[in-house]
């Protein structure tokens, strides 16, 4: 039993599914393939380029989210979940769209896998060090100078001397942070400097993280 088969038992006929990025995403992602190759009947609404195209090549219908509201599920990973399932995503870049996405839906699951639980799984958000958060390309540094006052010097994401950008269109700044002691009071401050699309800070947001530990698959649900 794995936590992408206890995922898919949530899923019936004529559903419309948020479909998360990441590497737990993709993993869920065959999973649905297979079933829909089976007879089942669902559209995604996919919450970055990769993985539209990914679920076009295993043949799962995609529809546009505006014409799909609410989405009955959205399916999808984590980088860092706090005891209240709190979470930081968005080391995959998709982090606007998957907020987007999931708030969209009437319940939205996490899938952690086995091989990063102990990194994953943490005290206080942050613990890893980074958080990604959007931005305007005009506003790059001067959202940085607001970081910096804020004590969180930030690196803009690159690969090979060039700015990585999201499928929006916007650079990904990631602050560097200690664990974070007050969450909300956090994502407030950081929603509030303008230029600032996006914070990969999703607070309150997941209904039900599925963690593969092993054979066992822990529920942890959350409690208002």
């Amino acid at each position: 039993m794995t936590n992408v088969d206890v995922a898919l038992r949530l899923v019936t006929d004529g559903m419309t599914l948020g479909l998360g990025s990441g590497a737990a995403s993709e993993r869920f992602l065959r999973g649905l393939g297979d079933r829909v190759r089976a007879g089942l009947k669902v559209a995604g609404v996919p919450t970055s380029n990769k993985i539209a195209a990914m679920a076009t090549s295993l043949g799962i219908p995609l529809v546009e989210l505006g014409n799909t509201l609410p989405l009955d599920y959205t399916f999808d990973g984590a980088d860092e979940v706090d005891a209240k399932l709190n979470m930081i995503k968005g080391y995959g870049r998709a982090l606007v769209r998957e907020k987007i996405v999931a708030a969209a839906s009437k319940k939205l699951v996490i899938l952690i896998g086995p091989e990063r639980i102990a990194e994953k799984r943490v005290g206080k958000l942050g613990s890893r060090g980074k958080l990604p958060i959007e931005v305007l390309s005009f506003a790059v540094k001067f959202v940085q100078h607001r970081l910096m006052a804020l004590g969180m010097p930030s690196e803009i994401l690159s690969e090979n001397g060039s700015p990585v950008l999201s499928d929006n269109g916007n650079p990904i700044l990631h602050a560097l942070v200690k664990p974070i002691a007050n969450v909300v009071e956090l994502d407030a401050l950081l929603q509030a400097i303008p230029g600032v699309v996006g914070t990969g800070l999703f607070l309150g947001m997941a209904d039900l993280v599925l963690v593969q530990d092993g054979d066992i698959v822990h529920e942890l649900r959350r409690t208002l």
